[in-house]
């Protein structure tokens, strides 16, 4: 039986932390039943949390949530404390044979209420710390990814560029063809030429990027393009350019977090590409951070996680182009002031 992988284990605890998407849900449950050691850890994994079963941990709105956390450790030590006030009073107190049966109740009661408050504080900032510290991970990744393309730049007079026809399509991720039709191609060279690692293009809190094989040097090499959507998580502009000064001139926005518009790509790239735009399309964040934002990489090499997709004097959708409704696949920005990711 073949080990599990730190992938694994970390979905089957997400799973029994109920922090696990409804896709990932299907994934543990079909890992417990065919594996005996996901089985195994599963079980120690409700034992362990059993006590917490009747929490219901209230979640804090996000712009209070650093407020909250801290007022809660602060509530739950308070509270522990007059619990033990309370008991240590009823102790001193002279006990009557009839009143035995209750002070037990009450003990016990006690210590429920204890450990009731403290998981919840558990629960609530253990929440919050993933969170964040994956969000943290993905801003370095961006970060990370411009240092890269600075030195390609720095090395090559150039940006990574793969020879595109006018009107060539941008969104058949994985697509490894002789034809350049996808927008990640030319960033795939920072991968082939050693200037970015392959998992910093994977949002860490990215449920679409789980179970995916490891690549070998000689695969990696080999590729044209990115595996499939799994080995790239995030989305970046359709267009940048270099100056005749030989320096980097992006537009304000170069990537950000995956788009809600192209998180499912056609397996079957023959096939014409349309999608059109709805209410939920437009409004939706991306799905790395649990909905909650998207970290942006602006073109100064600034990272900043934002709480909506529109940006700049002119509240631009950074995810969808200007009077636009239905893709194809293969549209570019009007203007210069219409920032637009894809895939």
């Amino acid at each position: 039986m073949t080990p599990l992988s730190s992938e694994q284990k970390e979905l089957l605890f997400d799973y029994c932390m109920g922090l696990a998407s409804p896709e990932q849900i299907v994934e543990a449950q079909a890992l417990i039943s065919s594996n005996q050691e996901a089985a195994e850890i599963h079980s120690k994994l409700q034992a362990t949390l059993a006590p917490l079963d009747s929490v219901e941990p209230e979640v804090c709105p996000d712009d209070l949530i650093e407020r909250t956390v801290l007022r809660l450790n602060n509530a739950a030590s308070s509270s522990a404390d007059k619990l033990q006030e309370l008991l240590a009073g009823e102790q001193k107190r002279p006990i009557r044979a009839q009143h035995l049966h209750w002070l037990g109740m009450v003990r016990r009661l006690a210590t429920a209420a204890v450990f009731v408050i403290a998981g919840s504080v558990f629960f609530t900032t253990f929440r919050y710390l993933r969170f964040d510290s994956q969000r943290q991970r993905c801003q370095m990744q961006q970060s990370g990814f411009f240092q890269g393309l600075e030195k390609y730049v720095a090395d090559h007079g150039k940006q990574p560029a793969v020879e595109t026809q006018a009107g060539a399509p941008w969104y058949k991720v994985g697509y490894q063809g002789s034809e350049n039709h996808s927008n990640t191609r030319h960033l795939y060279l920072l991968v082939k030429d050693g200037y970015v690692e392959p998992d910093s293009f994977v949002c860490p809190s990215c449920s679409k990027s789980r179970g995916r094989p490891r690549l070998t040097s000689t695969e990696l090499r080999g590729n044209r393009d990115f595996r499939d959507r799994r080995y790239i998580t995030y989305s970046f502009q359709i267009r940048c350019r270099q100056g005749s000064d030989g320096q980097l001139h992006c537009r304000k926005v170069l990537m950000a977090d995956l788009s809600p518009l192209f998180e499912d790509l056609p397996d079957d790239f023959g096939k014409p590409f349309s999608l059109q735009l709805d209410r939920r399309l437009v409004t939706v964040n991306s799905v790395n951070h649990k909905r909650k934002g998207q970290n942006v990489l602006f073109g100064d090499g600034s990272v900043r996680f934002l709480k909506t997709r529109f940006i700049g004097v002119s509240n631009d959708d950074v995810y969808t182009l200007q009077n636009t409704d239905v893709y194809h696949g293969d549209e570019v920005p009007a203007c210069a002031t219409d920032f637009f990711l894809a895939p």
